[in-house]
């Protein structure tokens, strides 16, 4: 009796084994079938993707960030950071910026050390583009320059920004220049030499070096003259200097947008200056100049011109 007893035990036992087998089959084949039937569509499409990668021998496509070299005046107004998270955002292309005077600017493209200028002296812009290290130069927008100086100046508010500059080499006026052969300070020197007058024979005239935000601070704790772009003077903070002449023909500052020319410069990132040059110039980009500044000031702080090319 016991070993029947026995037996029957190790038959229930041995039922018991083959019935949870044949359970834990079912159960993974029925964990298979909802899986495969959860993410069927997602391994299908990975599959495809793989597959026409495969076909195709592409990769994905970085796009390596545009250097664009510029004026502290477009900096310092704040236009960029207005401007350029758009352009990446619309475009896909991620920019860094380097702001120095034209003149370093221009130097940093004859250099092949910038992709894309956007600059205002267009003399000197047009030579760039002659002596081959540009591509083309584009109208983009265009502000203007008042002289500001102190409040209580001796000069009369005028429109005539050659006399203005005489009266201050007349009066030995201090006057702060950028001194940076930045497109400012290309400007200053001609409506100097406009008035047949040497600016260094003042021995209050002052140049600095510096670009446009440090030497209209710089002018306003000396109480001084200068010329400064409408943009800048505009966004700046805590000035207490007058703008003493403005509206004159002389002042008109235009801006200028050039691709580095990559026969020159075969290492430049050709296709990201493209690709800013056609959006700055687009409808989209020339909206976003001329609403800029009009919130806070009730008027653009430039004025688009791509209708000039």
């Amino acid at each position: 009796m016991v070993s029947v007893k026995i037996i029957k035990v190790n038959s229930g036992v041995a039922v018991n084994k083959r019935l949870a087998l044949s359970l834990f089959k079912k159960n993974v084949t029925l964990i298979t079938e909802i899986f495969m039937k959860k993410y069927f569509v997602l391994i299908l499409l990975m599959l495809l993707m793989f597959s026409a990668c495969e076909r195709s021998g592409k990769k994905a496509v970085v796009k390596k960030p545009v250097l664009l070299s510029s004026t502290t005046s477009t900096q310092d107004s704040g236009l960029f950071d207005y401007l350029l998270p758009l352009f990446t955002s619309d475009t896909g292309w991620p920019i860094n910026v380097v702001a120095v005077g034209s003149g370093a600017a221009l130097q940093m493209g004859r250099d092949g050390t910038a992709d894309v200028l956007l600059v205002h002296s267009k003399d000197d812009e047009i030579k760039f583009v002659a002596d081959g290290f540009g591509i083309h130069r584009f109208d983009v927008m265009y502000n203007d320059y008042i002289i500001a100086g102190p409040a209580q100046s001796s000069i009369a508010y005028n429109k005539i920004a050659s006399e203005t500059f005489r009266a201050v080499a007349a009066g030995k006026l201090p006057f702060i220049s950028r001194g940076d052969r930045s497109g400012t300070n290309t400007r200053e020197l001609s409506i100097w030499k406009s008035a047949n007058i040497n600016p260094e024979a003042n021995p209050n005239y002052r140049s600095v070096g510096q670009g446009m935000g440090a030497t209209l601070r710089m002018a306003n704790e000396l109480n001084a003259y200068t010329l400064c772009d409408r943009a800048t003077w505009l966004s700046a903070k805590d000035i207490s200097l007058a703008i003493i002449c403005e509206h004159s023909p002389e002042l008109l500052n235009y801006y200028g947008v050039i691709a580095i020319n990559p026969a020159v410069h075969p290492q430049i990132n050709a296709e990201g200056a493209k690709a800013f040059i056609d959006w700055i110039l687009s409808k989209r980009g020339q909206e976003l100049i001329a609403a800029f500044g009009v919130a806070e000031f009730g008027a653009p702080l430039f004025t688009p011109n791509a209708g000039a090319n």
